[in-house]
Order: C-alpha cells, then sequence, then structure tokens
C-alpha cells in the first residue's frame, strides 16, 4: 500500500435500470471529480462504484423479458460501465451485489449480527397484491390499490428477521451532536434528527420469504436477506471485509466520503452507522446528501418523456463539456434545474469564448510573432505583477472550494482568471505592440504571462475535465510532467521559454444557439410523445380508481380570472405567444402554445382563466408565471382558450 494519505470516496450502488440518465451521472460525475482531485493533490485514493441488483422488480421485469435475472442485470450493468467509459468515470472498484465476494460478506454479516441478537426473527405485515407478487406500506397505496398495477392488495403476514435499529437510537442521536460534519449539508442533519431519530425509531425488517432474487440467509435458507443489510455492506464487503485479504479494508476503511443522493440520505446515516456500529467498525468520516437534478421543476422519469440521456449529451458536445456544466451550474448539494438553454449558453460562453478564446488567441500570437517559440519574459509591470498574484494565489481558495465539494464556486474562480486574462489581452493590446520593434520585449512578457496563466488554469480544471488539459498542454508546448503537477500551480513560471506551441482545433467550437435549441427542443417533445401511454378505451365519464384525485389535493389548484392587456408572438417561436395579464393589482407573464390557433391582436382584452400558483420556469429566456386554460380536441385540429364572460373582475377565484 502507498504512504500517501488516503482516500475513500464512495457513489451509492445504482439499481440496473436501463433508464439512466444524466440525473444519475451527476452523482458519479462528482466523486469522480473529488477522486481526481484527491489524486492530483497527493492522496492515496480509492474509488468505489457499483449496482444493487436484487429484488422483487428485477426478478419481475428478467420474467417479462423472458431472461433469468442475472442475465437482465448482466446486459444492464454492462451498459452502466460503457456510459461510466464514455463520462471518464475513473473508478477504482466496480462492486455488483451479485458478486459473489459481496453474498459471502453479507451472509457473514448477517450470521454476526444474529448471533450477537441484533436481528430476532419476527412477522413482516404489511398490503400484499398477488399480481405483483409485491407486499406494500399503508403510505405507498394508491387509493388504497397497488401502486404499480392499481389492482386491489390483501393484508397479509410473513415471518421475517428484523435488526434492532430502536436499540441504537440515542447512542446515534448522541453521536450525530458530536460530530456536527458527519451529515452534510447541515440541513440533512436537522432532517436527520427531527424527522426520524428524536421522534423514534422502529426496527427495520432485513429478511423476506417471498422474495426469492437476492442473498439467502445460510442459516435458514427459505429466507432472502432484504434490501438494506445487503446494499450498504457493499462499502466493506469490495474492500475484503470479513475474508482472509482484507487488506483494502485494514487500509483504507473508515470512508472519507460517501455521496449520496438527498432521498437516501436517511438510510446511510441511521441505518449503515447503527450497522456498523453493532458490527463494532468505525464509521464513515461525512455521509453527504447531494440535492437532485431536475428538469421541468421534477424529478426526471422516463413515463414523464422528460429524460435527458447522457450519452447523446457526450457525444454531442463532448464529455468535458457536459461534466462541466453538471459541476459549474449548480452549488452541489442543492438541487439544479437542467435546461437545453443552460446548457447550450454555458458551453458557449464558458468554454467557447472564454476558454477556448484564451488558448487560441494565445498560441496563435505566439506563431504570429515569434514563430512558435513561447517567448521569455522580460520585466514585469504592475498590470503583469496584478495577473500574476490572481494566478499564483488562486491554488488555495480552489483547494479549500474542493475539499468542501464547493465544485461550483472553485470553477468560478478559475473562470474568474481566465476573465482576467482575456481583459489582460484587451488591456495590453499585443496587435499593437507587435507593430513596434522596440515594444517586442513588452510583447513577449505579455504573451508568456498568457500561455503559464493557460497552464495553470489547465492543471487546476483537470478534475472536471479530463480531457481538455492535455489539449491545452499540448496547444502551449507544456511536455513536463511536473508542469502538469498540483504544485506547479503554487508557483508562477514553471513554463519553459522556447517551448514550441502548436494550434490546433478549437476547444469547443461555438454552437449556434437558436438552431441548438430548436432541435433540442423538438427531441424533447418526440421523447414525451414516445413516453405518452397509449389511450385506454373506457366508457366517457368513466374513471379508474387512479384516475381519481383528493379534494385536498384539487384544492391546491389556484384558478383565477386574468385581463389580457398585451399579447404578442415569441420572437423566432412558432407555437408561443407571449402575454401580458391583468390579475386584480397585479400584473404578469404567461407563454402559452397556442400561436397557431389565434391572432395575438384578437385576445387583448379577453379574460381568460389562469392557474396562477403553478411554479414558474423560463422558456426562450423569458420567466412564465401560470398557465392558461384551453380546450382541445382530441386530433389537435381545434383548440379553444377559456374566457369569461360578464363583468367577473380580473382577480376573482374560480371555484
Amino acid at each position: 500500500m502507498s504512504d500517501k494519505p488516503k482516500y475513500y470516496i464512495t457513489t451509492p450502488i445504482y439499481y440496473p435500470s436501463d433508464n439512466l440518465h444524466i440525473g444519475h451521472s451527476y452523482c458519479s460525475t462528482a466523486a469522480d471529480t473529488m477522486a481526481r482531485f484527491k489524486r492530483l493533490t497527493g492522496h492515496d485514493v480509492y474509488f468505489l462504484t457499483g449496482t444493487d441488483e436484487h429484488g422483487q422488480k428485477i426478478e419481475r421485469k428478467a420474467k417479462d423479458a423472458g431472461v433469468t435475472p442475472q442475465a437482465y442485470v448482466d446486459k444492464i450493468v454492462a451498459g452502466i460501465k460503457d456510459l461510466w467509459k464514455l463520462m471518464d468515470i475513473d473508478y477504482s472498484d466496480f462492486i455488483r451485489t451479485t458478486d459473489e465476494r459481496h453474498m459471502k460478506g453479507v451472509q457473514k454479516i448477517f450470521k454476526q449480527l444474529y448471533d450477537q441478537d441484533d436481528i430476532y426473527l419476527g412477522q413482516y405485515e404489511g398490503w400484499y397484491c398477488t399480481p405483483c407478487e409485491a407486499f406494500w406500506t399503508e403510505l405507498q397505496l394508491k387509493d388504497g390499490c397497488c401502486p404499480d398495477c392499481g389492482r386491489p392488495v390483501e393484508r397479509m403476514r410473513e415471518d421475517a428477521y428484523f435488526f434492532r435499529l430502536s436499540k441504537y437510537q440515542d447512542w446515534l442521536i448522541q453521536y450525530i451532536e458530536d460530530h456536527p460534519d458527519f451529515i452534510q449539508p447541515n440541513s440533512r442533519t436537522a432532517e436527520m434528527l427531527n424527522n426520524f431519530l428524536r421522534p423514534g425509531l422502529q426496527d427495520l425488517c432485513v429478511s423476506r420469504t417471498s422474495i426469492k432474487w437476492g442473498i439467502p440467509v445460510d442459516f435458514m435458507p427459505n429466507h432472502t436477506v432484504y434490501v438494506w443489510i445487503d446494499a450498504l455492506s457493499n462499502y466493506i464487503t469490495a474492500l475484503g471485509y470479513g475474508t482472509d485479504h482484507d487488506e483494502l479494508y485494514q487500509h483504507y476503511w473508515p470512508a472519507d466520503l460517501h455521496l449520496v443522493g438527498k432521498e437516501i440520505v436517511r438510510f446511510h446515516t441511521i441505518i449503515w452507522p447503527i450497522m456498523l456500529h453493532a458490527l463494532g467498525l468505525p464509521l464513515p468520516k461525512q455521509v453527504f446528501g447531494h440535492g437532485w437534478l431536475v428538469i421541468d421543476g421534477g424529478k426526471m422519469s422516463k413515463s414523464k418523456g422528460n429524460v435527458v440521456d447522457p450519452i447523446r449529451l457526450c457525444e454531442r458536445y463532448s464529455s468535458d463539456a457536459v461534466r462541466y456544466f453538471l459541476m459549474r451550474e449548480m452549488p452541489f448539494g442543492s438541487d439544479g434545474e437542467f435546461t437545453n438553454e443552460a446548457l447550450v449558453k454555458r458551453i458557449n460562453s464558458d468554454l467557447a469564448n472564454d476558454l477556448g478564446n484564451l488558448v487560441s488567441r494565445s498560441v496563435a500570437m505566439v506563431e504570429k510573432y515569434f514563430g512558435g517559440a513561447v517567448p521569455a519574459p522580460d520585466a514585469y509591470t504592475d498590470l503583469d505583477n496584478e495577473l500574476i498574484h490572481e494566478a499564483e494565489g488562486l491554488w488555495e481558495a480552489v483547494e479549500a472550494d474542493m475539499n468542501a465539494l464547493n465544485f461550483s464556486q472553485a470553477l468560478t474562480r478559475i473562470w474568474h482568471l481566465i476573465g482576467s486574462c482575456n481583459r489582460y489581452i484587451d488591456q495590453t493590446t499585443p496587435w499593437i505592440l507587435a507593430k513596434n520593434e522596440a515594444d517586442k520585449p513588452r510583447l513577449g512578457t505579455v504573451l508568456y504571462v498568457l500561455c503559464e496563466c493557460a497552464r495553470i488554469v489547465a492543471v487546476m480544471i483537470s478534475p472536471v475535465m479530463p480531457r481538455t488539459p492535455e489539449r491545452i498542454f499540448e496547444q502551449i508546448g507544456v511536455t513536463q510532467p511536473e508542469s502538469k503537477a498540483w504544485e506547479s500551480t503554487k508557483k508562477f513560471g514553471l513554463l519553459k521559454p522556447e517551448s514550441r506551441v502548436h494550434k490546433g482545433d478549437a476547444l469547443f467550437p461555438r454552437i449556434d444557439v437558436e438552431k441548438e435549441l430548436e432541435l433540442l427542443e423538438k427531441e424533447r417533445e418526440a421523447a414525451k410523445a414516445a413516453a405518452a401511454p397509449a389511450a385506454e378505451e373506457k366508457p366517457e365519464g368513466v374513471f379508474t380508481q387512479r384516475d381519481l384525485i383528493a379534494y385536498d389535493d384539487f384544492e391546491k389548484l389556484q384558478l383565477v380570472v386574468a385581463k389580457v392587456l398585451a399579447c404578442e408572438k415569441v420572437p423566432k417561436a412558432d407555437k408561443l405567444l407571449q402575454f401580458r395579464l391583468k390579475v386584480g393589482n397585479t400584473e404578469r407573464t404567461v407563454l402559452s402554445g397556442i400561436a397557431k390557433y389565434y391572432a395575438p391582436e384578437t385576445l387583448i382584452g379577453k379574460k381568460v382563466v389562469l392557474l396562477s400558483n403553478l411554479a414558474p420556469r423560463k422558456i426562450r429566456g423569458i420567466e412564465s408565471c401560470g398557465m392558461l386554460l384551453c380546450a382541445a380536441t382530441a386530433d389537435d385540429t381545434q383548440l379553444k382558450l377559456l374566457t369569461v364572460d360578464g363583468d367577473i373582475p380580473d382577480g376573482s377565484a374560480i371555484s
């Protein structure tokens, strides 16, 4: 093992779905970015990811596909690994819960907990759906029926083993209070304490007899280990815990960082630490629950047709561009909205304009004015020293941000230096200096400063964008490994004069934003259409149990009368009309896709029905605050805007 400081980082093991989207890539990209940064800063890094492959859903899907569960997951896992390769996710190990090493480790863990009376035999009771062969809790039911198929359920019991979570509740509360950095961000700490721990823990069902696709309890083979002891144990079974070859476990455990989505923080900060404590093992140093990457204000879902395909994006814009967007666009830990517009504009602005222009202009001027050899700097001026000071002092703030998982802030700082460099070009006007031979030393200094700043930038972005730095190094003539190391960012002037520059292709070609967004919108609409289920034939006015909503849900809708003050077409958008509406004492802007049915001027003065409490949404750079109600024929050939007759004043509630 290395004598470097160790760093063990994990992602959750992913459910093997054929519907991987950009949201799944978010956590893995963050973990890979952190792993690369730690390697860059001299750590011995172990980065674990993998797949959680057991359970009744997998068994059912495999049966529907006419294959064994193992064959079903094998195919999907191969696709997941291909995606991680495409996105340059450089993991140390990929653990599968179907691996023999994992299964044996889980059986040993289960037996130890049973032998010390932390696991006991009881009965699991819940609502059972016979067609789906699935148990559901009261909260999971939809209108009293199975949430998967909508059929009636019946109350059933089965023998099951339970883990004594409640036994360790007080210990865990005290541990979390004594270790304020254990759960991050801090908001997650309050959530775990106030919503789950202090109200009281219930013992956890950890085996089932109705589920067969999983790890059998070796001393009671008709029981299958259920979910969390199986899934969570991967973090130590992957290291050889419980075997004669546990060198990795001895070296790397406890984990330095578990990165997980906020929806599974509870399992990683309550069940997992209690399991470890019961086993007599140290806890991970930190669990960080990041936010979701959402679209249209909600999680991505294939059934909604709002899934964003990371493979498509990487092939279209490059994996580095996608990784940069994911790490830059939103603070890590908070939810972030994914839009095509934000992605394309970020690529154009930050990557093509800022970074790309800095490198291409600097290299082009070295080629043009110095025959392709990086000039030696002459005396530095105050203007030079200001930029040098920013470049040379940047590493400390970036390192602090990265260690705190503030990826967006770290990139913002780096891009501030890039912006300073581009302004420096305008301030020093190299093209004017080149006209006078006497100014050539000054010109050489300017170009050296620019190339050296580009070198420092390339080193700093490498954890986020692993492919781009080598392209920059090649263009500015950096060949020495020591000039690509993190330590080299702490000292300005390591770029060797006379290094040969090589102007290459644009790092990130500019994108025609309007054309690109139109194309992406068409693809998105096609995905939505493909996801829309075929309409079921049923008598008009007849609803299934799943069609019905509760009265409380209806009461959440705030429908009001709004008066159209102005209406116009949105430029370069065939379907959109932009409305300015008066709603009582306020005005608001709303976009509606009804341009092919109405001339804008015919709508001015009408009173329309507005859904006023819909979350705002930015479309074509315009924030739309609400939705206008319309009625349309099934074939979409006719559409009418719902209007209000009479003297009902705008702002009036509709109920």
